[in-house]
């Protein structure tokens, strides 16, 4: 199984990006769905999660200004930013609950991260 994130770059003050992440492999299925961000230098922090019955979840620094989504055909999940604030430059990771078979609880996967830059 392999998580692969991109939609990252540079936008200023203001802007907008949209995230995405495919799952591919062989999965039995996908449950939760999620997105994470690293400062360099500090921890890892979580930002917005999915379930696989739609429930969302944001940090209290998303809310209002970010949302997640899923496309369960495609095994894609997106991070729609809006309002972005320098502040909110880190890596971006994709992490998702998988499946792989009906006897096996699901495992955590992560994707290689995509750079969001917010210049000011």
């Amino acid at each position: 199984v392999q998580l692969q994130a991109s939609g990252g770059g540079l936008v200023q003050a203001g802007g907008s990006l949209r995230l995405s992440c495919v799952a591919s492999g062989t999965m039995f299925s996908i449950n939760d769905m999620g997105w994470y961000r690293q400062v360099p230098g500090k921890q890892r922090e979580w930002v917005a999660r999915i379930t696989k019955a739609s429930t969302t979840h944001y940090a209290d620094f998303a809310k209002g200004r970010f949302t997640i989504s899923t496309d369960n055909a495609k095994n894609t999940v997106y991070l729609q930013m809006n309002n972005l604030e320098p502040e909110d430059t880190a890596v971006y990771y994709c992490n998702a609950a998988i499946s792989l078979s009906s006897t096996q609880w699901a495992s955590e996967y992560w994707g290689q991260g995509t750079l969001v830059t917010v210049s000011s």
